[in-house]
């Protein structure tokens, strides 16, 4: 009986530390042209504080499972905890976007163990039996984050301010320290294997280099020939890991992944699908402010359809796959969700509400069959022996995309202010929030080719992968 109230007690505190991460993913959005107003910055050229935490995210995914097989569950979690709160208070603290970048990035360092560890502790806490039970458990604050996230990051900015937004998450964070003193098991790997720190530096430089390269054409102003430089040795690093995780015997991920072919098309589909569908958290809110003139409030409840609708929608993946199979199945959807975010360049003064909450609607429905579908996909036939590093390349690879879809839509947006005239003009807004909606519509559009690389008759569905998290 004690057994069973400290594995709920367990499963209540990864639960907290899951919606901390996930909301804190969402909540900035519909807060940035309030924080830039108080920073003294164009709400246009906020997307840093956005792509700092993603990418940070991004770069830590990979060396979770050996930090935590070296240190111990408990020593990590609780440290990631530590330092995802002190990370929010030094946001709330920030008097610049310097400082609320640097922020972002000691935030996103204890974000990115939250989740991976805490999902670890699950699997070696619960038996087989009934570890499916448990991480569908833990992983319902991922849908309620998102839900609540925009609304809830409007509603401070609008009644407090912007610093509540950070602030929030230290009486959740203390409350998780203590759990997680007297609750989490101090577990660690039965093998400990060496870390391929060349491996992991080649790939953290060949992210944070492609990252610059794109935010550089956006936020910093760099020159072209800059640019171009950090793009080419991004990807020279990216090739460089490919030729060492062919010689080494224990690379970070091993090449034997891509031999898997469901997962190369899962996971380069997924890589440019996010680009193009990933900007749409960071740019919706932005447009409904600096273009549509809604308050924070009102833009944060109007995103509420579009979360309900993917949480809904989450239900019929399985059915769909199984009935048209993946290959039509992504390739229809795909295009689908391309269109529909290239549908908001419609909006307009005078555009009926219900035709706004419809577009919405769809949307996150589409959007939330992509998501799920792209998991099922990527991650189904990987094998016992990879499962644990081709999930962790997949989620970094997530993390990735969406620092890059922030950083391409605003890259876009900035191109596009240059033609029409400074943006934050309400009527130069639309124009140009328009072309970049139709632009990262088009780029989602253009997976749809990698996705008709999906072998005809491909309709196996892992139900484990159909539930989980976007």
């Amino acid at each position: 009986m004690a057994e069973d109230r400290s594995q709920k007690l367990l499963l209540w505190l990864v639960a907290i530390g899951f919606f901390m991460e996930t909301l804190d993913s969402t909540i900035v959005n519909t807060a940035l042209p309030g924080m830039a107003r108080s920073l003294h910055e164009s709400p246009l050229y906020m997307q840093s504080v956005v792509i700092a935490y993603s990418l940070t995210i991004a770069l830590f995914i990979p060396a979770s499972g050996w930090v935590t097989d070296r240190f111990g569950i408990k020593k990590v979690y609780l440290s990631a905890i530590v330092l995802f709160s002190i990370g929010s208070l030094c946001c709330a603290l920030s008097q610049n976007l310097t400082q609320l970048v640097i922020s972002r990035v000691l935030q996103g360092a204890g974000g990115a163990m939250l989740l991976p560890v805490g999902r670890l502790a699950v699997l070696r806490t619960f038996p087989a039996d009934k570890f499916l039970q448990a991480l569908s458990f833990v992983t319902i604050p991922g849908l309620i984050g998102p839900l609540i996230g925009p609304t809830l990051g409007g509603w401070l900015v609008e009644y407090a301010s912007w610093h509540w937004i950070f602030l929030i998450n230290l009486p959740i964070g203390f409350i998780g320290m203590i759990a997680t003193y007297k609750l989490m098991p101090d577990i660690r790997g039965v093998s400990l294997q060496k870390f391929d720190s060349v491996g992991y530096l080649l790939l953290a430089f060949s992210m944070v280099a492609i990252s610059f390269a794109m935010e550089g054409l956006a936020e910093l102003g760099l020159r072209k020939g800059v640019v171009m430089i950090l793009l080419i040795f991004g990807l020279a690093s990216l090739v460089s890991y490919w030729f060492h995780a062919g010689r080494v015997k224990n690379p970070l991920f091993s090449l034997k992944l891509f031999e898997i072919g469901t997962f190369n098309i899962g996971l380069l589909g997924n890589l440019f699908a996010r680009i193009g569908s990933g900007c749409m958290p960071f740019l919706l809110p932005l447009f409904l402010q600096v273009g549509m003139g809604y308050s924070p409030a009102t833009a944060g409840m109007t995103m509420i359809p579009m979360a309900i609708a993917g949480i809904l929608a989450k239900r019929l993946a399985t059915g769909l796959i199984t009935t048209v199979g993946y290959r039509k199945m992504m390739v229809t959807n795909t295009i689908l969700v391309g269109l529909s975010m290239a549908g908001f360049a419609l909006f307009a003064y005078d555009q009926p509400m219900w035709l706004r909450f419809l577009q919405l609607i769809f949307f996150g429905m589409v959007n939330s069959l992509q998501f799920t579908a792209m998991n099922t996909l990527t991650l189904k036939d990987l094998t016992p022996q990879y499962a644990s590093s081709g999930n962790s390349l997949y989620s970094m690879m997530q993390m990735l995309a969406m620092s890059l879809a922030v950083a391409a839509a605003a890259a876009i947006i900035k191109a596009f202010s240059d033609q029409f005239g400074d943006a934050v003009n309400p009527a130069s807004a639309i124009k140009t929030f328009q072309a970049t909606f139709i632009c990262m519509g088009l780029v989602t559009c253009s997976s749809a080719f990698i996705f008709w690389q999906i072998p005809k008759g491909e309709r196996k569905v892992r139900e484990s992968m159909a539930q989980a998290e976007g």
